[in-house]
This record gives C-alpha cells, structure tokens and sequence, in this order.
C-alpha cells in the first residue's frame, strides 16, 4: 500500500510537470500572436459552427449615429457634472440668486461677460438686484444694449432710470422695475444671449437701444476681442459651449477668448489698429448677423410673450468729427498730391473763416476723392457756417458713414432696426425712431452737443428725450389695469398734463444737480476726450478748452452755501425713494468729496445692504476708512471688494497703501504687483512699489520697476522725478539728468525738478 501511494506521488509530480509544461507552451503561443488573435481564431472555429448575421442597413445607421451623438454626449455630460461637482468654473447667466435683507433676489453677475472677453477687461453692468417673486403690482422693464443704453458716463442718469420716475409719477398704485441690462463694448451677438437670460425673470416689457458696437463688439470686422467668423451658427455654437464648465475647461486650456485679445483695458484706444472702410466686404457680414440677431432677439420676446420696443440709434454728427479716414483704394500718387494740395488750400481759407472759398475748394477735393471722411466733415461744418444747413446735414452723415474706426450706428444699422421692428405691433414689437426724435430737437435736425457728450454717448436732455419717447409708446403697451390707475391721465398730442415730470423734475427726483454736472464733465474730459483716438478729431484743442471752460463756469458756482443746498437736494430725493441705491451711492460720493468721509461711509453701507455685488460702493468704503484712519477696516473692506470682484487695479492699490501705512512691507508689495499686473497704467502703485524695493535695499527691482512704469505711462510727472532722485542716490548723475528734463518736458514749471536739475548741473 505504502509503495503503491508512493508510485501515485510520483506519478502526480510527472503529470503537475507535463500540466505545467503544456500551459507554458499555450502560453508561449499566446504571446506570440496576440491575446486577441487566439480569441479571434476560437471565435472563427465558433463562427464555422454559428455563422454571425452582419449589421447591414438602418441598424448599421443606427449603430453609427449612436457612437458620434450619444456617446460623446454622455462623455460630456458626465464630464460636465463632474467640473460642476467640483466647483470648477464660473455661471454665465445674467443673473445670479442673492439674498437683500432676507429676500431671494435676483443680482448682476459680474462674470457674465468673461464668455466674450479675457476676465482682465471684461465690462459689467452697473449693479442692480430685484426680487425672485414678482407682485401682482409690480411692472418689471429690462433696458437691454450697449453703453448709451447703461447711461455711460454716469448710469446714475440713464433714460431707463428717467422712464421709471415718470411712470411712477404717472401711475403711483404700480410698482415699476426698471432693471438696465446694458453695459460698455458689447453688441448683438451678446445682447441676444442678454435676453434669453431675461426671459426666466418674468418680464413685462424689453426696450432694446444697440447698434453702436456692430462692428467694434465681439465677433466684428473691427473688434480686438474674439475673431470675426461668417458663420453664425459657428458663432453661436461657440458662445452656447463657454456657456458650459466644459467650454470654460477648454478656453482656459487654449489660454484665453482668443489668442490676440488685449489683457488691459485701453477703451476706445485699442481700436486704432482696426479700422474698417464703408465698402469692406466684411461689413456685409456685420448687417446680415445684425438682422438676424435682432431678428432673433424679436423671436424670444414672441414666444414669452414679451412686448418689445426697439429703437432706432442716434449718434453726434455736428460736434463729433471723424475718428479715422482713409483715402480710395483706387487714388494714384498723383492723383493723391494734387488732393493734397488743394485740401491744405480748403484748410487755410477755412482757418481764415473764409467758409465759401474753403467749400468751393473741398468740393474740387472730393472730385478728386470723396472717400476721406474728415473731407466731408470739413464741408459740412464750412455749410453749416454758410446757414445752408440741408448740404451741411448731408455732409456730415457722410462723414460718419465713411468713418474707418466705427464707433457710431451707421444708417445701415438704423434701417435694418426699422426693416426687423418696424410694422409688428400686431406681433408685440413695436418700433421708436429715436434718431428722429433727436433731429427733431435739434438746432436744424443736425443732433450735436446739445444732446450728446461726444459721440454717441447722451447728455441729461438726450436721455430724457429719449426717455420720454418710450413713455409715450409704452401708454399703447402698458395693461388696462395700470393705464384706469392713473389719476393724471396721459400725454395727448404732446401736451404734458400736471403729474408728467418735466426734465427739471426729474432732475430734482434723481439728485442731478450742477455739482454731479461738473464732474460728469470732468470724467468726459479725462477719460474720452483726452485720450486716443478722440485726440485725433478735427478741431479737437478748441472743442477742449470749450468744455474746460464750462467746467471752471461750473466749479466757480459750487460755494459752500451751494454745496450745502445739493445736500438738502440728495435727502428730499432719498425720502421720495428711500430704496434707491443709486441715490445713496452719489450722495456719498458728494460727501467724500466735502472729506465728510464718516457720512459718506454710511451712505455706501446702505448701498451695500441693497445690492451685494456693488463692488463700487465696497471699495469706497473701504477708501473712507482709510481716510478716517482706521486702517483695520480699510484692508477689510479692500480685501471683501476683490472677493466680490477680482479685477479693480484701483482697489489693489488701495490695499496695497493700507498695507504700506501699517508698515506691512511684504503684503503692500504683493498688493502693489497685482495693481499694476491688472492695469500697467496705475502710476501710483508703481511709484510706491519702487519706493518699498529701494527701502528694502532692492536696487535693480526697484529700477526695473521704473523703467517698466515709463514704458506704459511715459508722460507721468512722478514717476520721472522720483526715478530721478533714485538714480542721483546711485551716482548715476546723468540718467537722474536726462529723467528731470524729462520731467520739465511735462511740466516746465514744475518748482522740485527745477532745484534738482540745477543742484545737479551745478
């Protein structure tokens, strides 16, 4: 038995051995095929057994339409709740859910328009909130388009807050939200998207005033921001895609809205490199996504049911000259001599006020090219001064149709308004021709300054014309229910009946007195008129020192009894709407003005309470603390403004300075570099930034940071001096040399450069 289990092992151990050896040699095979082939020939041996039915036809279709619809989709969606899941991204609907004072509200969303624009530059609207549950009383307005439609400069004064005093006025027992959906630099193409967001708020009208933009705003002929494209649907896939944490995961990966987008806002100025003629085939493109846009703008507001006013768009054409012309493509060198030639001749007749002589000689110019835009200006002024104010009319509209930076609606833009709006009110659309308005009140139907800032922007009696325009159409919209509730009727044939706020009664319920004027004047001044390419207009000095003048009319007036009186102005109009943010904000800033920064502080608080995402009055407050010297709170309030948003240079400055004063070196630095990072312009913080390296012993970082300021603002007083004393303490006497002159360049009589120079020439 015992040799028996013996031989049984031993025959085991040789039959493991030959298990083991087979499994080695299949295995051997395996690998030297392929894993899949052995598969593949087991199932060819099964396939000799069961044939397989080939997929053929609907279902091979079928099959093949899954695999590049459903599938991807699933990946995509699957994908996208994960980012969202993992909070990556940012919303990118006009609106965002908030709380005001316990109540779910509706806010501004700052980073709406990042889908368009780098988040560096990218615009926003001022701020507004509105609550989630509309009331049975409530009438709730959006004022959808560009910046004329925000009330740039100053949305404190835009039409759509003009239009809602003089309903309340009119109809006392409606509550009347006028929310403005507008902001700088955009066009249709957002706008479109603008309204669509609108439609979920549960809107009783949309007012829509663009066109200015067309061109300039993302997806134009002349725009710096996103690629042009002819293809609409393409443009629309790609705004539909940012929309998504997935698009917003593939931007950011491609490094931003489009490779060549600026990263610092320049305004206007960043458009000098592209301009765009009349009869550029691109501009074909502009009109035909325009008509549709608009068009599907039309579209939205039928299906929700949304009545919809859509304006026709002015613009300056007495007092705001070209800002670029360009000659014909087809003018010889010779042809372009003679032109020249005569045109210096038009201009020295014009100059001697010789306007008849310089006429007869611009239109021997404009035989030879009428292209150029500043031409036609030219003749259109001369007329003007000749009272023939038809020829001077036509002249200047061909001035701004021929204008190559298009800043302005030309009539191209207002004639498809009118073909898309015009005759639909059947439909719930219903067209406003404000350009005739404006004409219409107009010294000789040419719209100037008397209604405009500067070129397209409206003064205080532009908005309210144009404010009470729409209350005139919006009595043919407004429900019965509101319209039997008005205790003053209506305005029959023009005639104004008693509750009907005049415009200097609406002036006294929004606070606009001469003071805010002059500074709205001042703002014009510095941050349009004084910069490119408003420096290139015809005639551009006197029509500055014109608006200087008016300014030190202004400032001469504002004595301390007046100023006084403006307060008393600003708290009779709190009292008739004690829930206007927008009244408390100005009030505090005429109070900062008066350095009574602890009311002023106040006044910013309650802005705060109402509209959590004014960013504005948060780093007010925090500058009025600094001032009031509790720089505790300032570095608070700073750091709360950048949360709410991120990309205020001002703000970094400020917090920088606070740092700087609370002897917080390193922090103030950091500050400092996130300044200038955002806005290369922001001299102070280059000035102070420098000061703290040289005090830290860092010499060539603090050089490297003047030279770096230079660069971006080369005609900064302080920055050359302060540059100068730097390099007079390293011994380098003739760069300190060479920046002092630089210096007295800007400013000859600058007293400290003077002693500096001379010390050092000595």
């Amino acid at each position: 038995m015992g040799s028996k289990n013996l031989r049984n092992k031993k025959f085991s151990s040789q039959t493991g051995r030959s298990a083991r050896g087979r499994a080695e040699r299949i295995k051997s095979s395996v690998d030297k095929t392929s894993f899949f082939g052995f598969l593949g020939r087991n199932r060819k041996k099964d396939a000799k057994e069961t044939p397989a039915i080939p997929v053929t036809g609907w279902k091979l279709w079928l099959f093949r339409v899954l695999a590049i619809t459903v599938i991807p989709a699933f990946l995509f969606m699957f994908i996208e709740a994960g980012l969202r899941l993992a909070g990556y991204g940012y919303p990118t609907s006009l609106t965002i859910r908030c709380k005001v004072n316990n109540i779910d509200s509706y806010c501004n969303n700052l980073k709406y328009s990042w889908r368009f624009f780098d988040p560096a530059i990218a615009r926003t609207t001022d701020s507004f909130v509105f609550p989630v549950k509309k009331s049975d009383q409530t009438y709730r307005i959006f004022v959808m388009g560009e910046s004329a439609a925000a009330g740039t400069p100053d949305g404190a004064y835009s039409f759509g807050r003009m239009l809602r005093i003089m309903l309340r006025r009119q109809y006392p027992e409606t509550n009347f939200e006028v929310i403005t959906a507008a902001m700088p630099a955009i066009n249709s193409h957002v706008i479109l998207e603008i309204a669509k967001d609108c439609a979920r708020c549960k809107p009783d009208l949309y007012i829509l005033y663009m066109g200015n933009n067309e061109v300039v705003g993302p997806y134009g002929a002349g725009t710096v921001f996103t690629p042009m494209s002819a293809n609409l649907s393409l443009i629309r896939f790609g705004v539909a895609l940012k929309s998504t944490r997935v698009g917003q995961l593939l931007t950011n990966l491609t490094g931003s809205i489009g490779r060549d987008s600026p990263k610092v806002w320049y305004g206007m100025e960043m458009f000098l490199g592209k301009q765009v003629r009349k009869d550029d085939p691109q501009m074909e493109i502009v009109y035909n996504n325009f008509r549709h846009n608009i068009e599907d703008i039309c579209h939205v507001a039928e299906k929700n049911k949304i009545p919809l006013i859509c304006c026709t768009v002015g613009s300056n054409l007495k007092d705001s000259p070209p800002f670029a012309s360009e000659h014909s493509l087809a003018l010889t060198n010779t042809e372009k001599e003679k032109w020249d030639d005569l045109y210096q001749q038009g201009i020295k007749f014009e100059t001697d006020a010789n306007y008849a002589s310089a006429s007869d000689i611009y239109l021997k110019v404009a035989q030879i090219d009428p292209d150029y835009a500043d031409l036609q200006f030219r003749l259109g002024r001369c007329y003007w001064e000749t009272d023939k104010f038809e020829e001077s009319k036509d002249k200047f509209v061909q001035a701004r149709e021929l204008d190559t930076l298009r800043f302005r609606a030309d009539n191209q833009i207002n004639i498809i308004i009118q073909d898309v709006a015009g005759n639909k009110a059947s439909d719930g659309i219903y067209f406003v021709d404000a350009c005739k308005v404006f004409e219409k009140n107009s010294p000789h139907q040419i719209p100037g300054q008397e209604l405009f800032y500067e070129h397209v922007h409206l003064n205080f009696k532009g908005n309210y014309l144009l404010a009470q325009t729409l209350f005139r159409q919006m009595q043919e919209i407004l429900p019965e229910r509101i319209r039997n509730n008005s205790p003053a009727g209506s305005i029959v044939e023009g005639e104004q009946k008693s509750r009907f706020p005049s415009e200097q009664e609406v002036a006294r319920y929004l606070a606009y007195t001469d003071w805010e004027r002059h500074k709205i004047e001042e703002k014009v001044i510095n941050e349009f008129l004084m910069q490119p390419p408003f420096t290139n207009q015809l005639y551009h000095s006197e029509h500055i020192k014109q608006k200087e003048q008016q300014i030190k009319v202004f400032k001469a007036a504002l004595t301390r009894d007046v100023m006084n009186e403006f307060e008393q102005q600003y708290l009779w109009a709190i009292q008739q709407s004690p829930t206007d943010a927008w009244l408390y904000y100005k009030y505090g800033l005429m109070l900062e003005d008066l350095d009574k920064f602890s009311g002023a502080a106040r006044q910013y608080e309650i802005v705060l309470n109402y509209g959590p995402t004014n960013y504005d009055a948060c780093g007010k407050l925090a500058l009025c603390y600094g001032r009031m010297g509790d720089l505790d709170a300032a570095i608070e309030y700073n750091l709360k403004t950048i949360k709410i948003y991120p990309y205020s240079a001002l703000v970094y400055f400020n917090l920088g300075f606070a740092y700087h004063l609370k002897n917080m070196y390193d922090k103030a630095i950091e500050s400092y570099e996130k300044a200038v990072h955002i806005d290369p312009t922001q001299a102070g913080a280059y000035n102070n930034l420098a000061l703290l390296l040289y005090d830290q012993g860092k010499v060539r970082e603090a050089v490297r940071t003047y030279r770096t300021g230079l660069k971006f603002i080369p005609d900064d007083l302080n920055l050359h001096y302060n540059f100068s004393i730097l390099l007079k303490a390293q011994n380098q006497k003739d760069e300190a040399i060479k920046e002092l002159r630089e210096a007295l360049k800007i400013d000859p009589n600058y007293a400290m450069a003077i002693n500096e120079l001379n010390s050092l020439l000595d």
